[in-house]
């Protein structure tokens, strides 16, 4: 059987990273093995549209620009919707993942490993980073995070019921915890590498705790829109 995969990037004012990110995937991929790069932008103002339309001429990839209701959830729903690719691979405008991820994606598909993840480090020397960053190795959903990118074939993503877009936030996190309910899940042991923009500009160990209570309340049974109401009132970091 022949892969291939539809790379779908939701944005919201990624400007800054567009060109980088785009840059890095024609570098670290084989055309042959990529369907389609599809960009889901849910309303950016910053120029990013026309960042993503630049590129179109300048190389053989086919890179698509679609709009969406903004929202994480609908906007990789609303880029799954449009993919032709068999394999779908859900990557942030601020991860970049490793050299020849497409071919390392196929071959654990080859195995019927049909869903997973690269382990993933922070861009960052900051102690507490590198650590959150090491246990990513481990095939824990405990240790699982949208940041790590996410590849799923369309015939198991139709069977886990897409991305529940009642979560405005932990839309990742509700997802995988599903495919590990189905023992369907495999972490592939080379580094993807991520922006910790987030960290650096609220607080690492501040937003690290307002993470953790987040993933408590879930555990606990909070609704998506507790858990929305919580995250806009003490963390609500841009471009989320």
């Amino acid at each position: 059987m022949n892969y291939l995969i539809s790379i779908i990037i939701p944005i919201l004012n990624e400007a800054d990273n567009i060109s980088k990110l785009l840059n890095h995937v024609l570098k670290n991929a084989s055309k042959q093995n990529i369907s389609e790069i599809i960009f889901v932008d849910g309303g950016s103002t910053d120029g990013s549209q026309d960042i993503i339309q630049s590129f179109n001429s300048l190389n053989n990839f086919e890179i698509i620009l679609i709009k969406s209701e903004k929202g994480r959830a609908k906007q990789m729903n609303f880029g799954a919707k449009h993919a032709r690719g068999n394999l779908l691979y859900f990557l942030h405008a601020d991860s970049f993942p490793p050299k020849n991820f497409d071919s390392l994606i196929i071959n654990q598909v080859k195995k019927n490993n049909l869903a997973g993840c690269f382990k993933m480090k922070f861009n960052s020397n900051h102690l507490w980073l590198k650590i959150a960053g090491w246990f990513t190795q481990f095939n824990w959903k405990s240790c699982r995070g949208g940041d790590q990118s996410l590849f799923i074939s369309t015939i198991l993503f139709d069977k886990i019921g897409r991305f529940n877009e009642a979560f405005i936030i932990y839309e990742d996190n509700e997802f995988i915890s599903k495919l590990y309910e189905n023992k369907q899940f495999v972490v592939i042991q080379e580094w993807l590498t991520t922006s910790a923009r987030r960290f650096t500009s609220y607080g690492i160990y501040k937003l690290q705790y307002h993470y953790l209570v987040i993933h408590i309340k879930k555990w606990l049974g909070a609704s998506p829109q507790m858990l929305n109401n919580y995250y806009q009132k003490h963390v609500n970091v841009k471009n989320r």
